[in-house]
Parts: C-alpha cells; sequence; structure tokens
C-alpha cells in the first residue's frame, strides 16, 4: 500500500520528465490528452492509495444467563481503519479534458474502508457474574462473542457520513494535485474537478 507521500514523489518525477520533454521555449504547445495519460499511468502505479484514516474506540457487550445465573462481559476495543482508492480501477474513460472551459473532469471510483486494525495492547475488558464466569465456558464463550462484535461496531463508525466525507475530500485533494501539477508544468492552466460515482454527472 502506498502513501500520499510515494505519490507525490512519483509526480514529481513525472514532472521532471515532462520538463525534459517541453522545455521552456518550446514552439510544440503540449498535448493534454498525453499528459492526462502519463498522469494517469502515474496514479495506477500507485495501486492502491491510502488516502485517510480514523481512530475509533468502540464498546461491544455480551451477555449469558444459565441455571438462574447471569454474567456479562464488555470489551473496550481501539481500532484504526484507512480510507483507499483503487487506482487500477482508474481507466482512460474516467478523465475528461474540455479544451474551451480548460477545465478536467476526473471520476474516481468509490472509497475503500480496510479491514480494522486492532490494538490488542490496549483492549480492555469488564465483568460481571463472577460465579458463572468460573464455570461452563462462560468466560471463553463471551470472549467469542465480543469478538465477533468488534468488526461490525469498527465498521459502523467508520462509515459515518462525516469520516467519509473527510475521507473523500482528501482523495479529492490528492488526486486533483496528481492530475493539476503536471499540466502546470507543461505550462497549461487547468481546474481540476474530482467527482465520485454517486456525485452529479459522475461517470462511473
Amino acid at each position: 500500500m502506498r502513501t500520499l507521500l510515494a505519490l507525490v514523489a512519483g509526480i514529481a518525477l513525472g514532472i521532471g520528465g515532462l520538463w525534459l520533454v517541453l522545455k521552456p521555449g518550446d514552439p510544440l504547445a503540449p498535448d493534454v490528452n498525453s499528459i492526462a495519460a502519463a498522469s494517469l499511468n502515474a496514479v495506477q502505479a500507485q495501486n492502491r492509495l491510502s488516502v485517510f484514516a480514523g481512530r475509533f474506540t468502540v464498546a461491544v457487550t455480551s451477555r449469558a444467563e444459565r441455571l438462574g445465573f447471569s454474567a456479562e462481559k464488555t470489551m473496550i476495543v481501539p481500532a484504526t481503519v484507512k480510507y483507499e482508492i483503487d487506482y487500477a480501477k482508474l481507466g482512460p474513460d474516467d478523465i475528461a479534458w474540455d479544451p474551451v472551459t480548460k477545465k478536467m473532469i476526473v471520476d474516481l471510483p468509490p472509497i475503500e474502508i480496510s479491514e480494522p486494525e486492532i490494538d490488542m495492547s490496549r483492549v480492555r475488558e469488564y465483568g460481571a457474574g463472577t460465579v458463572m464466569l468460573t464455570v461452563g465456558g462462560a468466560n471463553e464463550a463471551l470472549d467469542r462473542a465480543n469478538r465477533a462484535k468488534v468488526r461490525g461496531a469498527v465498521m459502523k463508525e467508520a462509515q459515518a457520513p462525516i469520516m467519509l466525507d473527510m475521507a473523500r475530500q482528501s482523495a479529492r485533494e490528492a488526486a486533483a494535485r496528481s492530475f493539476r501539477l503536471p499540466l502546470q508544468a507543461a505550462g497549461v492552466s487547468a481546474t481540476v474537478t474530482v467527482r465520485f460515482p454517486d456525485e452529479a454527472g459522475s461517470a462511473m
């Protein structure tokens, strides 16, 4: 998985290559389609780009009753998820250039959320019902039940609208920079608009 830093480094190399081809004073006008294709190749080489990270602490509780006794365990779990763009899903048809308005539109694939990464060193557990927890495997059963709930609880937090909005904004900025900087290096003044599949006018 590549980071934003790696992507910026790739963009810098692409800009250097463009400068060699389109040196100041070059009588040939820059070919925007060729520049866009080179930019696309650069981002595709990054494969999956992590554009944002969310850190959450979730609490899950399970309860069991047996022979008149009851037990309850709560697990407090810190977790991290990454919000990613799979640039392998971005193709030439997802990039449009309007030479009149000098506007480039990039239709990104959807944001993907990684599996939660659990910080086991910081997991905390609390239990009630000492008698039942010590017999019949109830303690282990409640642990299994809680662990089964953790992923769903974390993903629910990760999919909150405010988190997705922040991840999308970060992805827009990264993608716009990836396509805008090579254009600027070639002397093309352009506006780059980045969209997602569920946004108005998206081609995906």
